[in-house]
């Protein structure tokens, strides 16, 4: 196990319109001193939420969930669930005077379930008998099948317990842990979930499903309740202050998002949708080629349009010019070898390399 890099998230995914052309600059700097105040009074409570934890574990045990990674502490900071939604693997571990016992309650608690709770749990959860465990189907237990009830819970806790349970060291602290791995498929079990949102978004916005798919597999994973140090929420990690206020003007409201709504998986993908449709039909409007139009409003979900035109041109005219000059190719190659951003180059690969297996 390597406990040594900090994860410290609610951590990094991008402001979705970052360099998107704007005809109010005054505005354009209102929207953004109000949402530097608002990250930053977020980020000084994760701050202090981090301290907490770090006067606990160790300034090199500090786990905060982040947009690949579900993290929640219970038994008053001792105790911890870590869901790693890209390695596959679930991690419990717990500083506890009586570990087997507190690890015992953190592995039924977190397969049985709903949805995942806040970052701290106080009290225990109680399932609800008419709502299958967010992790039905990712995890089998020794006998090889899904896990829905608490008996069956309980047995394969036990079993884990018996076989599994380790010990480790950190500074003065010894920490007892398990692991449990996920099924190989959990991505696509996860997926399936969400696939009816994702095709009832796609035929309302006239957005290809796979698209739609594969930006939810990079930005999250597949894990609704992915949150990220600049606030983006969610399976297409959102941002309330950027994209959730421009498609809300978009539909006469003058108000934000707010955390409860981008979270719930419904009203996430349909936001996310909708601000590819309005990439695709507002910003990158006149880009002719459908693949061309589409590695352009790849990029644009991660880096923002204004860069991607930039890329080509510093006028946004002259820009679409140039991209229906050259062909889908051409296109790709320029962004991922000129974009100003690193990490949209490497986003518009990896997207684009999941779009090429579907």
């Amino acid at each position: 196990m390597k406990k040594n890099k900090k994860i410290i998230a609610i951590l990094v995914a991008v402001s979705l319109l970052t360099g998107c052309p704007s005809t109010n600059s005054n505005k354009e700097k209102q929207d953004e001193d109000y949402y530097i105040k608002d990250t930053n009074a977020f980020n000084i409570l994760i701050s202090q939420y981090a301290n907490n934890i770090e006067q606990i574990w160790g300034p090199k045990e500090v786990l905060i969930a982040g947009p690949k990674d579900y993290v929640q502490y219970e038994d008053n900071l001792k105790t911890r669930v870590h869901i790693n939604f890209v390695s596959g693997v679930i991690t419990i571990e717990t500083m506890a005077e009586s570990p087997i016992d507190n690890l015992k309650e953190a592995i039924v608690s977190t397969l049985l379930m709903p949805e995942p709770v806040d970052i701290i749990r106080h009290d225990k959860i109680s399932q609800d008998l008419s709502e299958e465990p967010f992790l039905y189907n990712q995890v089998l237990d020794q006998e090889h099948q899904p896990i829905r009830w608490s008996g069956r819970a309980n047995n394969f806790a036990d079993y884990v317990l018996a076989n599994n349970t380790k010990t480790r060291s950190s500074g003065s602290h010894n920490i007892a842990y398990v692991e449990i791995k996920l099924v190989p498929n959990h991505i696509n079990q996860r997926a399936r979930k969400f696939l009816p949102l994702v095709t009832e978004a796609s035929n309302r916005y006239f957005i290809d499903e796979r698209l739609i798919l594969a930006i939810i597999e990079v930005e999250s994973a597949f894990n609704p309740y992915a949150v990220s140090r600049t606030d983006a929420l969610g399976l297409m990690q959102v941002q309330q202050h950027t994209a959730g206020r421009d498609i809300f003007k978009l539909r006469g409201k003058s108000s934000e998002p707010s955390r409860k709504f981008l979270l719930d998986p419904r009203n996430n993908v349909d936001m996310g949708t909708a601000y590819l449709s309005l990439l695709k039909t507002k910003y990158l409007a006149g880009i002719n080629n459908p693949i061309s139009l589409r590695y352009a409003m790849i990029t644009s979900y991660n880096g923002g349009a204004g860069s991607v035109l930039r890329t080509f041109s510093n006028d946004r005219n002259q820009a679409i010019n140039i991209i229906n000059s050259m062909t889908p190719q051409q296109v790709y190659r320029k962004l991922v070898t000129s974009h100003v951003s690193q990490e949209s180059r490497n986003y518009l690969i990896k997207v684009s390399r999941i779009l090429d297996n579907k």
